[in-house]
């Protein structure tokens, strides 16, 4: 896998550059001290897929550099702070590295990414699974990434979409027993939220978008475990 380092600390530079060297499954095509020459060779290639990023740099922060960009490669944060975390998931980061980094941290930052080429984790075309909603007398057919999240009522469930609610007789078990947890993930004993609409998340709470309103969404204490788990990002 092709990949680049982007990042103004020179020594931290030379260990990634040592540890890439060092995995069979990376090939480094170029080391960069600042996002505007690295924006420059993504401009120009299209045949990296994999960017360690730092954050904090000069003329061009990591977040800024991605949003520069019409189709980043995946990417894997590299930071000295654990402050940003959260908007790099945000940003669909692969793993968040926090520095000092260690071979051994690398090696699973890695391997998560090649259990991610290898379809273990979410493919590109997942979401496009069909299942069929019934509303009054007929039956709905929506795909599984139209789907924003479900609301518990008692006996029934609320299936929300960007343009519809539908109300079904169904328990929130049964519902979650559809959804493949690859997209959805309980955040709540009444609420399952799609991953790829989650905009932020705080202590008790996550956002994510409904069209182009925001719209916050409750975090049950009980639930918050497994959702840092999934985002898993500050690891030592």
């Amino acid at each position: 896998m092709n990949c680049i380092i982007v990042d103004d600390d020179p020594i931290w530079c030379k260990t990634l550059e040592q540890f890439v060297g060092r995995s069979s499954s990376l090939s480094l095509v170029g080391t960069y001290s600042d996002s505007v020459s690295a924006r420059n060779v993504l401009m120009s290639r299209r045949d990296i897929e994999l960017i360690f990023l730092d954050i904090e740099m000069p003329e061009m922060d990591g977040f800024d550099f991605l949003s520069s960009l019409e189709m980043p490669p995946h990417i894997v944060f590299v930071s000295g702070s654990e402050d940003h975390a959260f908007e790099a998931y945000n940003h669909n980061g692969i793993d968040y590295l926090l520095k000092p980094i260690s071979y051994a941290r690398f090696c699973r930052a890695v391997e998560k990414i090649m259990k991610y080429y290898s379809g273990r984790q979410i493919p590109a075309t997942a979401g496009d699974e069909e299942i069929f909603i019934k509303k009054s007398s007929s039956l709905v057919k929506l795909k599984l990434k139209e789907i924003l999240y479900v609301e518990a009522l008692e006996n029934y469930v609320s299936v929300i979409t960007r343009d519809e609610k539908y109300t079904i007789h169904f328990t929130m078990r049964a519902i979650e027993q559809q959804l493949p947890s690859g997209l959805f993930f309980r955040i709540h004993r009444s609420y399952m939220v799609n991953k790829s609409v989650i905009r932020s998340i705080s202590e008790n709470s996550l956002t994510i978008l409904v069209g182009n309103t925001p719209k916050t969404l409750p975090v049950g204490k009980s639930y918050r475990d497994g959702i840092m788990s999934y985002i898993n990002m500050v690891s030592g």
